[in-house]
């Protein structure tokens, strides 16, 4: 049996949490807002080095950003 391997994330509850827009956290991190976007509906999978950018964003580590899972 195949386990199916996913990236979730918090960022729109790290982003309303620090009253943030996606457009804020877009130019604290470097990319598009369209980025973010897709990060937040899980469409899109970050580099590592924008996975820690975003967790440097929001002061925290980055297993607290984002979640790696596997399904059965």
């Amino acid at each position: 049996m195949k386990l199916k391997k996913t990236l979730s994330n918090r960022i729109a509850v790290l982003r309303a949490e620090h009253k943030m827009t996606q457009k804020d956290l877009a130019e604290k991190a470097g990319v598009s807002r369209q980025t973010i976007i897709s990060m937040e509906k899980n469409k899109y999978t970050p580099s590592l080095i924008l996975a820690f950018e975003i967790a440097n964003v929001f002061g925290v580590g980055i297993d607290n950003v984002f979640q790696y899972e596997e399904e059965k």
